[in-house]
């Protein structure tokens, strides 16, 4: 990527020096000790304390929190870049961190007082905290607002009751970020409020822990509030942002959403690149597979798909680390990328034909991982709706 002139304006597509440098130990963590136990963890849903050591003694628990409070300050691009090499093999790996890195810890990074960035936020940058995000309850997916897990102050406390559903995380979590609802009137509006949840706060347990068809390494589970009970301190943000928890929802989502892009995009790569090979690299009828032309049209469609879906994600990551805000475009990129990567992985598997659906291609195992990716932090049709809805307001966009 280079600067290039165009009527007399330059346009800078250079990755910075720092950026790829940490995409190069990215790349090498995920070849010589990631890749090599993808199958392992696949199997056993769990990835090897030594290999949680090893991300962070790379610093990947801290990559989006700024060097002030001991992250490495990579800013949006440098965690797109990060998240493409780290989904190029078993997706869980990234999930691992995702969650300390972005909805997680987000929400007291934008809108947490000073002390609580303080307290909290080295903590998780180093990765002796996990951090967990905890919206999800049974009436409310798509529709957050919905939330019925209460919130209610009670001297110098607030007491939570309820149940979230499939948190990432969740059974290793030290934080835990927790919308609860504290006006039933207001809702959206002003009655929803975002807590900081530590493990071990009375009252606060895990449930079930789910099974599920992909990225098995990473535990979703349902958290339990019973009665527990948060210092008043953990009002993220403190007593003025009181039933401003669904507005720090939504930002944080926003920016989930260009990293689950970015998830998108390195899968989809890594797929590429596993079908060229075999295409090149199997015989059939005495030919080459690569040499049907129904193969290359369906190679060519692939990587025209990637390039499209890089190029707006470095573009919209970029716009983000100069200030924009970016509700519109981040629900574009999140909704292309993961689309893109679902056909993607549908053309592996035609490509790969019957051996595609063996488990030791690993093509089933990304159209596997790649389908949840389509779901949460926002549903394409919630995605979809966003955009249409910006589109119908005139509102301004940001490039």
């Amino acid at each position: 990527m280079d600067t290039v002139e165009i009527g007399g304006y330059k346009m800078d597509f250079t990755i910075p020096e720092k950026l790829s440098r940490m995409r190069e130990k990215v790349r090498r963590f995920v070849k010589e000790d990631l890749e090599p136990i993808s199958r392992q963890v696949e199997e056993e849903e769990h990835i090897p304390e030594e290999i949680v050591d090893k991300m962070r003694s790379l610093g990947l628990f801290g990559i989006s929190i700024p060097e002030a409070y001991g992250g490495l300050g990579l800013g949006t691009l440098g965690e797109v870049l990060v998240y493409e090499e780290l989904t190029k093999t078993n997706g869980c790996f990234r999930t691992r961190i995702a969650g300390s890195n972005g909805i997680g810890s987000m929400g007291i990074l934008m809108d947490g007082t000073e002390d609580q960035k303080k307290k909290y936020l080295p903590r998780i940058a180093c990765g002796e905290w996990t951090a967990a995000f905890a919206l999800t309850e049974a009436e409310a997916g798509s529709d957050a607002a919905n939330i019925k897990t209460t919130a209610v102050f009670d001297g110098n406390q607030w007491i939570l009751n309820g149940i979230k559903l499939f948190i990432t995380n969740g059974d290793c979590a030290h934080v835990i970020t927790t919308m609860a609802l504290n006006d039933e009137n207001k809702r959206a509006r002003g009655g929803i409020t975002a807590f900081i949840v530590e493990k071990g706060m009375s009252g606060l347990s895990v449930g079930t822990i789910e099974k599920k068809m992909g990225i098995r390494g990473s535990h979703s589970v349902e958290l339990i509030f019973r009665d527990c009970l948060v210092p008043k301190e953990n009002v993220i943000g403190g007593e003025d942002m009181i039933g401003q928890g669904f507005k720090t929802a939504m930002r944080v989502l926003d920016k989930g959403r260009l990293t689950l892009g970015a998830a998108a995009l390195g899968a989809s790569q890594k797929l590429l690149e596993m079908s060229v090979y075999h295409a090149k690299n199997t015989i059939q009828s005495g030919k080459p597979l690569a040499d049907s032309q129904a193969i290359q049209f369906m190679l060519a469609d692939m990587a025209t798909q990637i390039y499209a879906a890089r190029q707006v994600l470095y573009h919209t990551a970029w716009l983000r680390d100069q200030g924009n805000q970016l509700i519109h475009e981040a629900s574009m990129v999140k909704l292309f990328c993961t689309e893109m990567a679902s056909q993607v992985a549908d053309k592996a598997l035609h490509v790969f034909g019957d051996r595609g659906y063996m488990k030791e291609s690993q093509v089933e195992m990304f159209l596997r991982d790649l389908r949840l990716s389509r779901i949460y932090e926002g549903t394409s049709e919630i995605l979809r709706i966003v955009i249409a809805r910006n589109l119908l307001r005139e509102q301004p966009l940001s490039y």
